[in-house]
């Protein structure tokens, strides 16, 4: 019995001590191994309050799906030119641009994405085309918006208001674009 008790002292001594060994590795930034990169964004990455998308016309040989243009809440920007050029190069690295967009374009923005909701923006009768995306994810959640216009040059079998619509679409879309201050 006493050959029991020193057997299962000593195996609770022996993984104390290894324990604490790896607490003490784990700790030492010698012999901790680095941390990985995830490849997702963290938890708290802020969504973006806008999102511009041109989705492209499906015998373009461009995939790139990546948004236009991410306005931020606080008005901060990132603005992807390349993400709609037809001739780069797969292995070329994206281009980012860091800016602004004015509060008061924000705001009138916000208004008229919201109006288009009620809006007929109409399907054209053409076919292998692209379309264009307009995103608007507002607090609370329950308000977004998402606004798409397929074939966004298209007129073809749509009536006079659902014309009037996308032009309205385009203009908020091109008014958005076009507000981006690049920051120094």
């Amino acid at each position: 019995m006493g050959l029991k008790r020193s057997t299962t002292a000593a195996l609770l001594v022996a993984m104390l001590a290894l324990t604490v060994g790896s607490v003490t590795a784990a700790a030492d930034p010698v012999t901790a191994p680095p941390p990985q990169p995830s490849a997702l964004p963290p938890a708290a990455a802020p969504l973006a309050l806008f999102t511009l998308t041109t989705i492209p016309d499906s015998w373009q040989s461009r995939v790139d799906l990546r948004p236009q243009l991410e306005i931020f809440s606080d008005g901060k920007a990132v603005k992807i030119p390349d993400a709609v050029a037809a001739d780069r190069a797969p292995d070329v690295p994206p281009g980012r641009i860091s800016g602004h967009v004015p509060p008061e374009v924000l705001t009138a923005a916000l208004a008229e994405t919201r109006s288009l909701v009620a809006v007929d923006l109409g399907v054209p009768t053409a076919t292998d085309q692209g379309s264009q995306i307009i995103d608007c994810m507002s607090q609370p959640p329950n308000e977004d918006v998402h606004l798409v216009v397929y074939a966004p040059q298209a007129t073809e079998g749509l009536g006079a208001e659902q014309q009037a619509g996308r032009k309205r679409f385009a203009d908020l879309y091109q008014k958005l674009l076009d507000a981006f201050v690049q920051d120094n």
